[in-house]
């Protein structure tokens, strides 16, 4: 393989995107060389100069660097990332995160979510991590900064002020006010 072409899968280079395409053989997949993808081994490579023949030897495009210029339209996009979000709140995630998962920039990324989703992608997150740990907090016995830590706020002062900006209560004014559905919960159980 030409090394030139090796070096632009390697850096991401979107100067070559266009000028070759790369296929992973264990995969079926063929790339961009602008792909964000986990680097392929270098021996599992094949070059094409054109998608037509990534094709024609049954090579799939990516769905992440969509070779074959197929974009989603902006409501299923969404859609994709909100299931992404919903998944994943108890990572560590971040707009740039998000932004490389679905390649585009911060900014289209922040925009489009903003006008479909009438929130932020951050402030939509906040909410999936609020939402999670009231279950917790009805559910479960655990304390506070654990649940903070299993919603992926590993800052328990944080924790707090965010969880009562959302909900208009303390963590442990909620978990007292829903008492009894923890009490229920149990005794439907089989619990105390």
């Amino acid at each position: 393989m030409n090394g030139e072409f090796w070096e632009a899968i390697v850096d991401n280079n979107k100067a070559y995107d266009g000028k070759f395409f790369y296929a992973v053989k264990t995969t079926k997949i063929f790339c961009r060389p602008s792909c964000k993808s986990k680097l392929p081994k270098k021996e599992h490579v094949r070059i094409f100069s054109n998608m037509q023949a990534a094709i024609a030897e049954s090579y799939r495009p990516c769905k992440r660097c969509r070779p074959d210029g197929v974009r989603l339209p902006d409501e299923e996009w969404v859609y994709h990332m909100t299931q992404h979000i919903e998944e994943r709140y108890a990572d560590s995630l971040t707009l740039a995160d998000l932004a490389e998962q679905f390649y585009t920039s911060i900014y289209h990324l922040q925009r489009t979510f903003k006008r479909l989703k009438g929130v932020t992608p951050l402030t939509y997150l906040q909410q999936v991590r609020i939402d999670a740990a009231k279950r917790l907090l009805i559910e479960t016995n655990l304390q506070m900064n654990i649940i903070g830590v299993k919603v992926g706020i590993h800052n328990a002062a944080y924790f707090t002020t965010l969880f009562q900006k959302k909900s208009g209560f303390t963590p442990t004014e909620f978990r007292q006010a829903n008492y009894g559905l923890i009490n229920l919960n149990n005794h439907n159980r089989g619990g105390i």
